[in-house]
């Protein structure tokens, strides 16, 4: 009789499951052999993202994959990681907060329906929905309306939740309860605000407009938000008002043009004010979805963001015109509809996990930045 090999030595033994794994003095690979919940997280994860990728194939969406490092972290408001290259130490880069940008060029070059899921980075802080580093899902749709964008969202998440109930059949996960049912609820930005404060918002291009919000939230006794500009108090607004009422899947629509600036805009026909042609899906009172008709015209998209490094200047963020991406503009971009969702953010949704920590196979940047044998 053949005598049993030792085929891999393991010096310890595997610790009794503690459920607090941002604060476990373990590291994840064996909080995985400890829990085995932890390991189900993961595995839905996986599925989730492979769900994701076989929705748009069978779609036609053609799967790409754009810079990470760049001279312009565009793409979204936020404030960037830098970084040099040895072979150009002079230059500052960064890696991007977003791909948006880039995308949209494959659009001007042709390719019609193109989609990315990867990393992006965003030096902010931590808290339980939000790391640094993290995964986006980011598609774009040429000749694609916000109509088009938000039917493609309710069948895309209606159908998720089924499938995360097929993959849960052991009940380990604790998914949401909410309703998927189509259609989503939708509630107007600005008109949400107003009916929240019993009052109408002022004209919110005019060059006091920012006084007059100010004024607002000293009536109703709001504490004013850090290096507050106006972008920052509406969206300020919305929070307290609006984004609690988003339990069940509800679209937020039409916010203001000022705090969408790769969008398309128009006048809204009930509040006459200047709105973006945008939607974010809400649910559980977080965003899971932005979506957007994307502005095509080189002029407007400048005078954008003219504006928005206006915004950035007066709160003391960083900024710059990505000149690149205007120039892309000139070669004609067609009417296109651009969508993304964080990842990470609907993996914690489908799985009932707490915070984002848990649903990274090593935890956030805390954890991952950790010395080895502490629990800092």
């Amino acid at each position: 009789m053949e005598l049993p090999k030792l085929l891999s030595p393991c010096l310890h033994d595997v610790p009794v499951h503690d459920a607090s794994h941002e604060t476990s003095p373990y590291p994840r690979h064996v909080q995985f052999l400890a829990d085995p919940v932890t390991k189900d997280i993961i595995r839905a994860r996986s599925a989730i993202v492979q769900y994701l990728r076989q929705f748009f194939l069978d779609r036609s969406f053609m799967e790409v994959n754009t810079p990470i490092v760049g001279s312009v972290a565009g793409g979204a408001i936020a404030r960037p990681f830098y970084t040099n290259a040895t072979e150009f130490p002079e230059r500052e880069l960064s890696l991007r907060i977003a791909p948006e940008l880039w995308l949209k060029r494959l659009v001007v070059g042709g390719f019609d329906k193109v989609f990315e899921i990867g990393p992006s980075f965003r030096n902010e802080g931590l808290d339980k929905t939000h790391n640094p580093e993290f995964t986006t899902c980011e598609f774009y749709h040429a000749y694609a309306n916000l109509e088009d964008l938000m039917t493609t969202t309710e069948k895309l998440l209606s159908e998720m939740a089924s499938h995360i109930r097929d993959f849960n059949k052991e009940g380990t996960l604790n998914p949401t309860s909410v309703n998927f049912t189509t259609p989503f609820r939708r509630i107007d930005f600005l008109t949400g605000i107003e009916e929240g404060i019993s009052r109408k918002l002022p004209d919110l291009t005019s060059p006091d407009a920012l006084s007059q919000v100010y004024q607002i939230f000293h009536d109703l006794s709001l504490p004013l938000p850090e290096n507050a500009n106006l972008p920052r108090l509406l969206d300020e607004l919305c929070s307290i008002y609006v984004e609690p009422q988003c339990i069940d899947p509800t679209f937020i629509i039409n916010p203001p043009e000022c705090l969408s600036p790769l969008s398309k805009s128009f006048v809204h026909p009930i509040t006459k004010q200047i709105v973006a042609a945008r939607g974010e899906l809400f649910i559980e009172g977080k965003e899971v979805v932005n979506t957007y008709e994307e502005e095509n015209s080189p002029f407007e998209q400048r005078r954008k963001f003219e504006d928005q490094l206006r915004f950035s200047r007066a709160a003391d963020e960083p900024g710059e015109i990505d000149e690149s991406y205007l120039e892309a503009l000139e070669w004609g971009l067609p009417a296109t509809g651009g969508w993304g969702c964080g990842i990470d953010r609907l993996v914690m949704l489908f799985t009932g996990a707490k915070r984002i920590g848990d649903v990274l196979p090593f935890g956030n940047l805390r954890a991952v930045t950790r010395r080895p044998g502490t629990s800092e």
